[in-house]
Parts: structure tokens; sequence; C-alpha cells
């Protein structure tokens, strides 16, 4: 095998949220009737963006229409987005995140939140360079790190430890650094665990990183939909080295605009110029007419978003009582964000034995926990941003299926 064979093997989509493999059930030899679970299809490997389950922001679709309508100047904005949008942004984001955000240096719209972290990876990592990557975090960061041709360096995050700590191993951390990682790329909360990061945790990270002068490219894409009681330490409010970290973040499932495909990196001035320069020759741009969506961003009635975090709780914690039920199961509460990871108890199946059934008797789809971190081959990762009934009964069958396959 070449190499450049080899370094698209590595990207695997099969398991990436809506690319999962969708067998027919009455395919020849696919499943025993007499085995299907009935019950409406649940797909736990994206959040429900269908208003049946969640209302997008108030006045997302009319802030689209308006952009549509002005046509050209919305359509063809520079590279990094509009700029009377970006200052909007900047004022939201510098209240939010602690530190001042320049809007004409600091920030650029991108394609995305996806988009976004790929930008700041590939400029900020090449060939040969060390990156520190946290075990278990987004599928994606080992992904693109690998892609780079980079040598990454795991972190291991103890997330069932408790929930005062996310249980970042900082001596990891600070070994990695030792060993020449020149960037830490994580997320916080953390994809796929919801945990959250103490105000300790992210000092010790911030101090770390300006002791080894290393980047920090940090995902806060679920910072707002925070759980009663949590509360939440940016990175930017502690990291004097500004030069040397990007945040990302983005309106998706908390607000349901997830279609628009739209992201937010800000930081390091220089990080962002390359950002631009990249996405000038891969994307060009956001979606000119979905930027204008990025109005009602942050802008949203105070009481619509605390119902929205309502909401996710309750099926949070509904979904958290079928899975402790589950003799052998271990799962965190997650602190923020909409993503269960529970761990299952010894099966007699593989585990992507067990997802495909999960998927063809069951239907129910979720993604497999390796695709977080290769010591993960006993969880799987749920996406609870979904109609609320459907999802316990979904999550009913799963542990029917568990007890199904349960090594005994």
């Amino acid at each position: 095998m070449n190499t450049i064979e080899e370094k698209f093997l590595k990207l695997g989509i099969d398991n990436a949220p809506g690319q999962e493999v969708r067998e027919d059930r009455n395919g020849a030899g696919a499943v025993n009737p007499d085995e299907i679970l009935p019950g409406a299809a649940v797909d736990f490997s994206h959040g429900d963006v269908n208003v049946t389950a969640f209302e997008p922001t108030p006045g997302a679709l009319e802030a689209f229409v308006e952009g549509v309508h002005r046509g050209g100047s919305q359509a063809y904005t520079e590279y990094r987005g509009d700029a009377a949008i970006r200052e909007k942004l900047a004022r939201d984001l510098t209240a939010f995140s602690g530190q001042p955000v320049s809007g004409a240096e600091q920030l650029i719209l991108t394609p995305g939140t996806q988009s976004a972290l790929f930008l700041a990876v590939a400029a900020t990592v090449t060939a040969g360079d060390k990156v520190a990557i946290v075990q278990p975090d987004y599928f994606a960061n080992r992904k693109l790190v690998e892609f780079m041709g980079a040598e990454m360096i795991p972190v291991r995050l103890d997330y069932l430890k408790g929930s005062a700590q996310a249980g970042l191993d900082l001596q990891q951390l600070e070994s990695a650094f030792v060993q020449g990682a020149k960037v830490f790329l994580f997320s916080n909360p953390n994809n796929p665990t919801g945990a959250v990061y103490s105000r300790s945790e992210i000092e010790q990270i911030a101090a770390l990183a300006e002791r080894f002068n290393a980047t920090v490219i940090v995902d806060q894409l679920y910072s707002r939909l925070l759980y009663a009681g949590q509360s939440y330490t940016h990175l930017r409010a502690h990291f004097p080295a500004t030069d040397n970290l990007v945040t990302i973040m983005g309106p998706s499932k908390t607000e349901s605009l997830s279609g628009y495909r739209l992201g937010v990196a800000f930081g390091s001035a220089c990080i962002i110029q390359r950002m631009e320069q990249l996405q000038a020759i891969v994307s060009l741009r956001a979606p000119g007419y979905c930027q204008a969506v990025l109005q009602t961003w942050f802008s949203e009635p105070a009481e619509w978003l605390a119902d929205r975090i309502e909401k996710h709780q309750q099926i949070r914690d509904a979904l958290l009582s079928v899975f402790r039920a589950i003799e052998g199961v271990a799962v965190r509460t997650p602190q923020a964000g909409s993503y269960l990871f529970p761990r299952l108890p010894p099966l007699r199946t593989p585990l992507k034995a067990f997802i495909r059934e999960l998927r063809l008797l069951a239907n129910v789809t979720v993604t497999p926990g390796t695709e977080f971190s290769p010591h993960a081959g006993d969880s799987i990762r749920l996406n609870f941003s979904q109609n609320h009934q459907a999802a316990v009964a979904a999550v009913e069958r799963i542990a029917a299926m568990v007890e199904k396959h349960r090594l005994s």
C-alpha cells in the first residue's frame, strides 16, 4: 500500500454521523424478521434537527431570506466573512469568553465548525510535528493530525473518575510537551462524554502551554448548553499567550442550526490569517446567504435558551436512568452538550457487529467508541438531542440488545 492510500484509509468515514452503512432489513440474509424489535428509527449518530424535536433559533429562517434578498453583497463576502457580522460576533464573543476579540483581525467565519477545525489544524500543524490529543475526544481530531503527517501523543481523560474534574491526566499533558508537542487539541465540553473541564484544569492547561510555548486549539461548540449548577471556564480568559490560541464555536445542535453549516474561529490574528488564506483555496468562504443567520446567534430570547437546556436535561436524565438500570454499564453524567458515552458490559458479540444489529434489529444507530479513542472498544456514543419519547424507547431497545448479547 502506498503512502497516499494509507493517508486516506486513516480518514475512514463509515461511522461518521449520517454516513453509516444503511442496510436494508429485507436484504438477503440480513436479519431474522422474528428478531426485530418494533420502534421508530432513532439516529443517535447526530442530533435531530427536525422541527418536531427542537425548533431552530427564532428568526433564523427570516435572517437567511433577508440575506438572499441582499444578493451579491451577501453572497460574495470577504473570505473571512461579512465584516458587519464579524463585528457583531466579536462583541458577543468578547462578553462570552471574557477577553477582547477583534472582528477585523481575530475572527473568521467558516463552513461549519468542522471546517474551522480543519483550517486551524492545517494552519498550525505540518508533517513531522508532534501534537497532543485527548483520548477520548472528537473523532476528527486524531484523523486530521494523522492526515497532516504529524505524530499524535495521546493524553488520557479519565472521565468516569468523577464529576468535579473532567479527568485530564495533566502529567501526561506535561510529558507530551516535554516530548516536543507544539500543539494541544481538545474539546470542552468533551465530545463524546459531556465532561466539562474544571477551572483548575483549565488554568493548568494554560500554564503548561505558556511554559512550553505551545499552541492550543480548543473546540467549545457546546459551551452554551450547560446544565443546572454547572460553571464553565473559558481557556481564553486564562491564557496570556493569545497569539498561540484558537477557539472554535458556532451555532449547531444547541440552536438547531446545524444545517446552515456555520462555524466561527477566533484567537491569534496570525493563525486566523493563515486560516483565511487556506479557506480562500478550499471553500472561498462560509456560505454567503447562510452567514446572515449568525445575526440571530447570541441574540436568542433568554427564556428560549433556558427552555432548550431544560428539555435536553430532561432527556439526559431519562436516558441515564435507563442505562444505569443495565447491569455492568458505566456512564458519566454529562455536564454540558448533548452526548452520552456509556461503557457497555462484556458482550459475546464484537462491538462492530453489535452496532450493526442495533441498526438492523432495533432501528437504532449509534457511533462506536473507537471513533473517539482506540481504548473505547466497549463504548458507544449517543447524541440525545432527539425527540424525548423516541430517544427513551430507543435506549430501552439498546438495553434489550445488551441483554441478548451479554457475556454470561
